[in-house]
């Protein structure tokens, strides 16, 4: 797996790494002679920072103090190792299983959501490429039709995947649009449906409402579907997408998480807490703008790249 945390060309952001070393300025020495209480006050403070979380936060500060009480924890590399094996620990409870579900028989639907701004267009487009290229046929469905950008956008990924493509007139009901969808998927025999959905502001009660719909009618066309509802979130806005997943979760019924724009920065916790406050597992990251910039989710590479960015 290439790294997940992808710098850009401008200056990095400090990394999460960078700022636990602060903790004890430059002298990790200091930390290792003795974890004492000030040391862990200040590095539960930075994991709430960093955007963790409070319950996450002290159970990864509890891990770490109990480590060293038991002395396992003397040097730079084994404090890393405790701190993300903390992380990983979080990643893998409750319902943290990675792998898309699929239909007990073709088409498995995929239902996307998400604001403006996360990634969902790009995202179903590398999704749709990475489907194709395990030999599966796929259909897209645009329904988004607030604007009329947004199903070009999505016609051209779907023609770069290779994959079919549904969509009506800018302006057309989405539900509509998204029973077309399926039901070319059914009659076609495809793999796999993608049904896009408007990248709606999670305090719109109006469009939550729609979203609702969507989901209702794609379920009155085809029994089970959609198998899955996945939320696209943006990885650099900390808190805002723990707000944005609890309102989506409330309105339809997510099933997987995509994060998307991981760049190594300390908002990196937020996938920990956004995974434990809903019990759903991430299911990928996008790391890049390329069709191939999409990965699997692994709890173990996500944790130790998180502590070494």
């Amino acid at each position: 797996m290439s790294r997940l945390f992808r710098r850009k060309d401008e200056e990095p952001r400090r990394s999460l790494w960078q700022r636990v070393k602060d903790i004890v300025r430059t002298d990790m020495s200091v930390l290792f002679k003795g974890v004492d209480a000030g040391s862990l006050e200040a590095l539960e403070t930075l994991l709430i920072e960093s955007d963790f979380g409070v319950p996450t936060a002290l159970a990864l500060v509890a891990e770490v103090e109990r480590r060293h009480r038991r002395g396992e924890v003397k040097t730079e590399a084994e404090f890393r190792a405790a701190l993300a094996d903390g992380v990983e620990a979080a990643l893998r409870k409750g319902n943290a299983d990675p792998a898309l579900l699929c239909a007990p028989s073709a088409p498995t639907v995929l239902l996307v959501v998400g604001v403006n701004g996360a990634g969902k267009t790009t995202f179903i487009g590398k999704l749709a490429a990475r489907l194709r290229a395990q030999g599966q046929t796929v259909l897209v469905g645009a329904a988004d039709t607030f604007r009329a950008g947004a199903i070009d956008q999505l016609r051209v990924w779907a023609e770069r995947a290779g994959a079919e493509f549904v969509g009506g007139a800018a302006g057309a009901d989405p539900a509509s649009v998204a029973f077309d969808a399926v039901e070319a998927g059914v009659t076609r025999q495809v793999d796999t449906v993608i049904v896009d959905t408007a990248g709606r502001l999670h305090t719109s009660d109006d469009l939550m409402t729609e979203l609702r719909k969507v989901h209702r009618v794609i379920g009155k066309r085809l029994a089970g579907a959609p198998h899955e509802v996945l939320l696209v979130l943006d990885g650099t806005i900390g808190q805002n997408a723990l707000a944005q997943a609890r309102t989506f979760s409330a309105a339809v019924p997510v099933t997987g998480l995509v994060v998307t724009k991981l760049d190594g920065t300390a908002k990196g916790g937020i996938v920990v807490a956004v995974h434990e406050a809903l019990n759903v597992p991430v299911k990928f990251v996008g790391v890049g703008e390329q069709v191939g910039d999409l990965e699997p989710f692994d709890a173990a590479v996500y944790a130790r790249e998180l502590v070494e960015a």
